[in-house]
This record gives structure tokens, sequence and C-alpha cells, in this order.
């Protein structure tokens, strides 16, 4: 799990099937002071309605997000929760 800032989303003309009506989130990941951005960007599955500028949990445990969108979609990351 990691905390990451929400920066944009994605808007996709051509996407898996699977990932029909999920929104995707441009997350950029942040080390531990919260503020310092590690790495690059990534694509976030987003079950909550995160928005631009908010804080989030990140996981990349993609068996979970699957479970999550019950299927076998090829994703990754997912938001776990919104933090305040």
């Amino acid at each position: 799990m990691l905390s990451a800032r929400v920066v944009g989303h994605a808007t996709a003309t051509i996407k898996h099937s699977t990932l029909s009506g999920w929104r995707l989130l441009v997350v950029q990941p942040l080390l531990i002071d919260g503020v310092t951005p590690d790495g690059d960007p990534q694509l976030a599955v987003d079950p909550f309605g995160a928005a631009r500028g908010a804080t989030v949990i990140i996981t990349s445990d993609g068996r979970e997000t699957r479970g999550l969108l019950g299927n076998t979609t090829p994703v990754r990351w997912s938001v776990m929760g919104i933090l305040d």
C-alpha cells in the first residue's frame, strides 16, 4: 500500500471491455512525508470517486483489484481509500 496524490483521470476511447463503467485515475505515489513524489504516475481503478488533488491509498495487489471488479480485468493498481 502507498499513499498517492490524484493528479487527473484517464479518458480512453478504447479500453478492455471489463473496465466499462470504472473510473481510471492518474495518481502520483508519494514518499513517507506525503509530499515528495516517488516514481512515475500510475493508473488506478477508483471505486470511491476521488477528486483531483485528493490523497488516496493505493494498492498494487492485482488479485485484490480483480476481485473488486469481479472479473479477470488486466489491472494492477486500485484505490483502497481516500485520506482526510
